[in-house]
């Protein structure tokens, strides 16, 4: 709420000095609920030490009277903003149409702010469907991977596809978090579509595994399967070799992160995060082609 506030005031100010003295007059909140966010964070931090339970009520009613003061300061902004829109006239360039169409989403995202902000702390209900993690990447969503220790990461699925010799062959970046197994089938086909024919060898990790992927991946004429589905089980040598390199293709996906950027998307928008991983996904199968050197020549010298 609080980034929406400055995001509004300072696009609210940037069209005032665009267009002159015609431009709307507005009140600053941005002071107001920074007040507030700084209580907040402060009383957070010693919501969970070892307190009382007297002392842990009242801070909790507190947190809420602040959030409510917060979301009245927000929703007078967002009132503002579109009172502002309500009088504006055509762009007089191209730079004030870029302001009154960012000052227009901006306000819609906001308001989405306010509705899952009132669900969440004044109702309990912390799981609000389309929630709006970020105000510049409003795409971005909460992934978490059930694995203790393991921080929720912010940002989008992405599906990375493997051939011999460490070429990436596809990749995905899906739109909304979707299974693992969900992606099985696709990616077989997007193998066809690339080498004409179905791989000898198919194999994922434990999230793709499932009866019916198996009986998909042989129906497309795939010669072994390999999607383990537990332990203490007897396997076959091929197996137990397809499984390791699966375990080394985790190796690729931790390069891509650390020496291709894949960690974090400096583009802006889905399309420039699908731009980004192209890009790192290019640059890992030149370094890899580099890597292996000219062909080898034939005959007499």
């Amino acid at each position: 709420m609080a980034d929406g506030v400055r995001m509004i005031t300072r696009t609210l100010t940037r069209l005032r000095e665009h267009r002159g003295a015609k431009g709307s007059a507005f009140r600053d909140r941005t002071r107001s609920i920074n007040r507030r966010v700084f209580e907040i964070g402060q009383r957070s931090r010693t919501a969970g030490l070892r307190t009382s339970a007297v002392i842990r009520a009242q801070t909790k009613a507190r947190m809420k009277t602040l959030y409510r003061e917060s979301m009245r300061i927000t929703r007078a902004t967002v009132r503002q903003a579109e009172a502002v829109i309500a009088t504006l006239g055509p762009a007089p360039s191209d730079a004030v149409a870029r302001l009154q169409t960012g000052l227009k989403q901006t306000v819609g995202l906001v308001r989405r702010i306010l509705a899952q902000t009132r669900a969440r702390v004044l109702k309990g209900n912390p799981r609000y469907p389309d929630k709006v993690l970020s105000l510049v990447e409003p795409h971005t969503e909460a992934i978490r991977k059930g694995k203790t220790g393991k921080a929720t990461e912010f940002g989008k699925l992405v599906k990375i596809q493997e051939a011999e010799a460490q070429f990436v062959t596809d990749y995905t970046v899906c739109e909304t978090r979707v299974p693992d197994g969900t992606l099985w089938v696709p990616s077989l086909k997007r193998h066809e579509d690339l080498f004409g024919r179905p791989p000898r060898l198919a194999v994922a990790d434990g999230g793709f595994s499932s009866r019916a992927n198996e009986q998909a991946a042989c129906a497309r004429g795939v010669r072994r399967v390999v999607l383990p589905r537990g332990r203490g089980q007897p396997r076959p040598r091929w197996f137990r070799r397809a499984l390791r390199w699966r375990t080394g293709c985790e190796g690729r996906i931790s390069v891509l992160k650390r020496r291709h950027g894949l960690a974090r998307c400096r583009y802006r928008g889905r399309a420039g995060m699908e731009r980004w991983v192209g890009l790192g996904v290019i640059a890992n199968n030149l370094y890899v082609l580099g890597r292996a050197g000219p062909p080898p020549r034939h005959g007499r010298h």
